[in-house]
């Protein structure tokens, strides 16, 4: 069992930067993948990014590739996701995941097990 608990949402404008974080509790994390989804209003959850554990590999959904950069800080069990360049079409709860397995980076949301309590973004125009 893991258990995430997200912080650093908030309004910001188009343009802006923000970073999310993502605490993490429970069992090791070696053998895990994390990541975030987000969910904007009226809309399914959508793949962001995710990050193997123990290799540090990442992956992203072409929407936010070279604007957003996650990262891994295994001392202090958390994850990151830097957003830089930030669009009004970012806005959404973002969600900090994870699943026990890393061979393949799951980008649905049936493929993450553990869920955090998700974290408000608002970007304004």
């Amino acid at each position: 069992q893991v258990q995430l608990v997200e912080s650093g949402g908030g309004l910001v404008q188009a343009g802006d930067s923000l970073r999310l974080s993502c605490a993490a509790s429970g069992n090791t994390l070696t053998s895990y993948a994390m990541g975030w989804f987000r969910q904007a209003p009226g809309k399914e959850r959508d793949f962001v990014a995710a990050i193997r554990w123990a290799l540090g590999t990442t992956f992203y959904a072409e929407s936010v590739k070279g604007r957003f950069t996650i990262s891994r800080d295994s001392a202090k069990k958390t994850v990151t996701l830097q957003m830089d360049s930030l669009e009004p079409e970012d806005t959404a709860v973002y969600y900090c995941v994870g699943r026990r397995n890393t061979v393949v980076l799951g980008t649905t949301p049936a493929q993450y097990p553990y869920w955090g309590q998700g974290t408000q973004v608002t970007v304004s125009s």
